[in-house]
């Protein structure tokens, strides 16, 4: 694969694949978060269908319709808390479908009355009726966030001048996406050296330093584009500097093996690397002739 398939091939995930998929793991996330009640209570797991309801079991059938040692925890529509505990419970769907009655045996209910004092009730047989919540509203559409934005989208909107994302933000992340997307030709540079190198130090000293190398770069871009927002520094500047340095790099490593292979910076660290992966590696131990 040359640098052309490469800068293709980080264009389009930089560019396209990544934007998409952000937003459809946030779509997911968002409907797994607020799917709802649908009137049946798993084992050992605290449910939550509204911010007023709260409700727990110990055991439950494979429905999960026929309950034991069930734990409910509810905000009346005054305002006022009230607890309820039974030994079993079995939950019935009305035919309406839009609410559930909970037929309980042998618990307690703690609430307050009007006067604010606690009342303890306990029962043989009870029955609680609840309201059965549908799913929250779907999640956004795509575009409230600059990081779910195409690049031609960020493109557009940055020239625009009309988008709801400031044009700093927009420009930031238009240059951090290409910035990512060139630099990944650019270690193919890098990999002379560390080959070079790799033949007297082996090979884990030059996979340390590219890695390193590599996650310098983004967290720099990523603290370039945080400073473009804020202000302190221009985008082109934020994103600018790390991306120079890191070609700067590069090239000048490049160019260096080529008249002195092996005398680098790169080489010199490698082999200090590998001196010291080498004084924590585990001696073999020798049984005598």
């Amino acid at each position: 694969m040359n640098n052309k398939h490469i800068r293709a091939a980080a264009l389009l995930l930089f560019g396209f694949l990544q934007p998409y998929s952000r937003y459809a793991y946030r779509a997911v996330l968002h409907s797994a978060q607020n799917a709802g009640w649908n009137g049946l209570v798993p084992a050992e797991t605290i449910l939550i269908p509204s911010k007023d309801l709260t409700m727990t079991t110990d055991e439950a059938d494979a429905a999960g319709q026929r309950l034991s040692h069930i734990f409910i925890r509810r905000i009346t529509d005054k305002g006022r808390e009230e607890i309820t505990t039974a030994g079993m419970a079995e939950i019935r769907r009305t035919p309406d479908g839009k609410s559930v009655k909970l037929l309980m045996k042998n618990g307690q209910q703690l609430r307050f009355n009007d006067q604010g004092r606690p009342e303890i009730l306990s029962f043989q047989d009870f029955t609680m009726q609840l309201p059965v919540t549908g799913p929250a509203k779907l999640l956004r559409a795509r575009g409230g966030d600059e990081r779910e934005l195409t690049l031609f989208e960020l493109a557009q909107q940055a020239e625009s001048g009309h988008s709801m994302i400031s044009q700093v933000a927009l420009r930031g992340e238009l240059y951090g996406r290409l910035a990512k997307a060139f630099v990944l030709p650019l270690l193919a540079l890098l990999g002379v050296p560390l080959g070079m190198a790799a033949k007297r130090s082996g090979r884990a000293p030059g996979i340390i330093v590219g890695g390193i190398l590599l996650l310098v770069f983004f967290h720099l871009v990523q603290l370039g584009q945080g400073l473009a927002e804020t202000g302190r520094i221009s985008p082109e500047m934020g994103v600018g500097i790390p991306f120079f340095g890191m070609a700067a790099i590069a090239f000048g490593v490049f160019l260096t093996s080529r008249k002195r292979p092996g005398e680098t910076p790169v080489g010199r660290a490698l082999e200090a690397i590998g001196a010291l992966i080498a004084r924590f590696k585990p001696k073999q131990f020798q049984t005598p002739a």
